[in-house]
């Protein structure tokens, strides 16, 4: 089964691919690696969840706003490349969590983009990870996702 029609069969739609805040491209392909600039929960364009985990958040909302974020990865990474069929293997994620004082479940907060990343992509999704607390994050936004892919 391909990975677009693993995305129907698990009913995700994604959305349009969210515009850069700032000056930056969302993706630079070198090679057969594609880098994804940093990724928010967005949707319409709108921060879906702010603040930070531990304090104005839980590890569920996080986890969703993670969740979030990745299909705003995947929307960019189909633009950039016409179908997430090219994808050969999902390398490295990075995954930055807003945190408050005394905040240490960064790891279940991303757990929301990897756990999707591996239903969507089977072995192909399993990535190397780092999920690392931050003091702030752009617009108030709850959790920042970098992703690196192999592609075909």
């Amino acid at each position: 089964m391909s990975f677009e029609q693993k995305l129907t069969q698990l009913g995700i739609e994604l959305p349009s691919p969210p515009q850069p805040v700032a000056t930056y491209v969302p993706a630079v392909q070198a090679g057969d690696l594609l880098f994804l600039s940093g990724v928010i929960p967005f949707r319409d364009g709108k921060l879906v969840l702010a603040g930070k985990l531990g304090a104005d958040l839980t590890v569920e909302q996080g986890y969703e706003a993670a969740r979030i974020a990745l299909l705003n990865a995947l929307a960019i990474v189909r633009k950039e490349l016409g179908t997430l069929d090219r994808v050969k293997k999902v390398v490295r994620m990075v995954g930055h969590v807003a945190s408050a004082d005394g905040f240490v479940q960064q790891p279940a907060v991303v757990n929301g983009a990897s756990d999707l990343l591996v239903k969507i992509f089977d072995d192909a999704g399993r990535h190397a990870r780092v999920a690392v607390g931050a003091a702030e994050l752009p617009l108030n936004a709850p959790v920042e996702l970098e992703i690196i892919l192999q592609v075909r």
